[in-house]
């Protein structure tokens, strides 16, 4: 362990939640409680899940005697979320406390919604409880820029969970008006921000320019999108403030993985979720440090349990030990996602987390949205969303970043792509993960 690097509070939490037991938690410990836990998700989804009782017909019912032989398990998809989550439910629908429903991009439109019970949502609130512990102490005052109005929402569970911790919570919301939010976290001196990357950055960028011989938060916490390298330099940049990213999705219970102070990594949640990488395509397992698609079972969900879930996220198993000592698995930052690569030709393509990391690197910057419309050649749209009264950047500043991406370079000389590039004044918005929305052009679709 490095010298002056505390192990991650989700190691002691986590031995205590498996009953481990010794000065140190073990990769065997672990394994063997996931085991168990594996086995009895399955037997209860089987049981009182119509939906599971179909889908793992074809599987053997003997345990799993090895957490390697899931793989032998049929993977669940989002579409299955859309289609069949009221039979996914495990138990009577009374035992169901909260609702989240998710809009998709599927050809239907139709969302999926997500049901967990109070034993559940109680789940997350400890892992938050001791998660935060990382950032933050008693005393400590947090700055919650996530949804939080009702009951049992992301930024209510964060709430209670910072409560039982000792610190208190700044409860805000989503940002809607930047200069009442950067307004709002000089006044009440906050400790600690929780929010998502752009409108966090946002934040960061009006506070320099507008408020900055005022305090500044000492640590943030970004969650719910991809984190780019650029927003988190930009952080510390303004700030000089310690960055921390968080991984986790509304299926899995809202918490997956958090970074330690070493920042090289997600240690997961391995009490309550087990994880794999897959090859997408084969959706065979691949060893440790090979890129694949993220899936997970939920080893401890009441409401709504689920087996092998497909998130799209790419990502890696870190093989090395973490710097600060702990045994838990940890997960590389996220490089991108399925269905956010937009191919431009045989061999080029591009994805938002690429965009974001030439776009978001311009100073003034606070967010953008991106367009490809198939033709020929199909066409690259690109809207910069700058702070008011900040002219810094020209439109071929911009061009010119796009071409710092390879695909978009290569495309470009290739004939195959044109790029384009707007620029307008930023209004806080937030629509869940961004995406590179894709249309199709007049000539390509005659």
């Amino acid at each position: 362990m490095k010298s002056g690097l505390k192990v991650t509070p989700l190691e002691a939490w986590i031995a205590l939640k498996t009953g481990s037991t010794g000065s140190t938690l073990t990769r065997e410990q672990v394994e063997r409680y996931q085991l168990s836990r594996l086995n009895d998700s399955i037997a209860r989804a089987r049981t009182l899940s119509p939906f599971y009782r179909r889908h793992l017909a074809g599987m053997a019912r003997a345990a799993v005697a090895r957490l390697e032989d899931l793989a032998g398990c049929p993977l669940t998809t989002p579409a299955d979320i859309t289609a069949h989550a009221m039979q996914m439910i495990c138990g009577s629908q009374s035992e169901i406390s909260r609702v989240v429903t998710l809009d998709t991009s599927g050809t239907t439109g139709e969302p999926k919604r997500v049901y967990f019970s109070a034993a559940d949502q109680e789940l997350t609130v400890d892992f938050f409880r001791c998660g935060m512990s990382t950032l933050v102490g008693t005393g400590d005052k947090t700055m919650i820029l996530l949804p939080g109005e009702r009951p049992g929402s992301v930024g209510d569970l964060l709430r209670q969970g910072l409560l039982r911790l000792g610190g208190v919570p700044v409860a805000h919301g989503l940002v809607k008006n930047l200069p009442a939010a950067v307004e709002a976290m000089c006044r009440e001196q906050v400790t600690c921000l929780v929010g998502v990357p752009v409108q966090v950055l946002a934040m960061a960028r009006y506070w320099e320019k507008w408020q900055g011989s005022k305090r500044a938060p000492r640590c943030a916490l970004l969650s719910t999108d991809y984190v780019s390298a650029a927003i988190v330099s930009e952080l510390r940049r303004i700030w000089q403030c310690e960055v921390f990213e968080h991984y986790g999705m509304t299926e899995m219970g809202l918490g997956g993985g958090l970074e330690c102070q070493a920042h090289q990594g997600y240690h997961l949640r391995e009490n309550d979720l087990y994880f794999e990488v897959i090859d997408p395509v084969s959706a065979r397992p691949l060893p440790d440090g090979e890129y694949g698609e993220v899936v997970f079972t939920t080893l401890t969900r009441q409401g709504m349990p689920l087996i092998r879930y497909r998130t799209g996220d790419i990502s890696r198993f870190i093989p090395e030990p973490c710097p600060c000592g702990s045994s838990l698995r940890r997960l590389a930052r996220v490089q991108n996602r399925l269905n956010s690569r937009v191919v431009l030709g045989e061999h080029q393509a591009i994805t938002m987390a690429e965009l974001d990391e030439v776009l978001l690197a311009l100073p003034a910057v606070a967010d953008f949205t991106a367009e490809v419309v198939y033709d020929r050649p199909a066409k690259l749209t690109v809207q910069v969303e700058i702070l008011s009264g900040d002219i810094t950047h020209s439109e071929q500043v911009i061009l010119n970043s796009l071409r710092l991406i390879p695909g978009v370079h290569m495309a470009e000389r290739a004939g195959l792509l044109a790029i384009g590039a707007r620029i307008a004044h930023y209004f806080p918005h937030y629509s869940g993960k961004r995406s590179i929305r894709i249309m199709e052009g007049v000539r390509s679709a005659t």
